[in-house]
């Protein structure tokens, strides 16, 4: 029987990494759909070449994604955004279809950012939404990447809101301090397996 399939999302900076980690200490396959992402698009020569016409050639350097020409393309054209999505997307969906059937355990976590966005949470059997106060993401994402106060705003508003998330969401991780959030995802773990037993 294939292992039933829970939903891990939440806005950019919540730790949604941090949750899936915790996840996968507690002995559940963790499938990161962002990192799965970026080594499709380094090894796949269809995304390549798809990436490149949409974008142009300057998307890829010696053969491997220019990250930072990318994000100023994307990040204020919501259209490309999701041209870029539909060329990538459905590439990682099928990988983590054929990652799926590996797996043993009763259950899988797949991380994304943006399972709400592209519809793909209506196929899945259970969704928990990491949420963090705005200002906390904003400076996380501001510590841990490249990138610039205005580019994390336009991601954020190219999100859903996590009022929005947590409507559609069986679970809720409120990502404030570890303790307490190592808490919840043992509880979260626990009511999971109580539900698919």
């Amino acid at each position: 029987m294939e292992p039933k399939i829970v939903g891990l999302t939440g806005g950019i900076g919540s730790g949604k990494t941090t949750v899936a980690a915790m996840f996968k200490e507690l002995g559940v396959p963790t499938y990161i759909a962002d990192d799965e992402a970026k080594l499709l698009m380094n090894r796949s020569k269809v995304i390549k070449r798809k990436l490149e016409t949409l974008l142009g050639t300057e998307a890829y350097i010696d053969g491997k994604p220019n990250k930072t020409f990318i994000a100023s393309k994307i990040f204020k054209d919501k259209l490309l955004l999701e041209q870029m999505n539909a060329i990538v997307h459905p590439k990682v969906a099928a990988h983590f279809k054929k990652w799926t059937s590996m797996q043993t355990s009763p259950y899988v976590i797949k991380e994304a950012a943006i399972l709400f966005e592209n519809g793909s949470y209506r196929y899945l059997d259970f969704v928990i939404t990491v949420t963090a106060p705005l200002q906390e993401r904003m400076s996380r994402v501001l510590k841990r990447d490249d990138t610039t106060l205005e580019r994390v705003k336009a991601i954020i508003e190219n999100q859903w809101s996590d009022a929005e998330k947590i409507k559609q969401s069986h679970f809720v991780v409120v990502n404030k301090d570890l303790l307490s959030t190592k808490a919840q995802v043992e509880n979260i773990h626990k009511e999971i397996l109580k539900f698919i037993s």
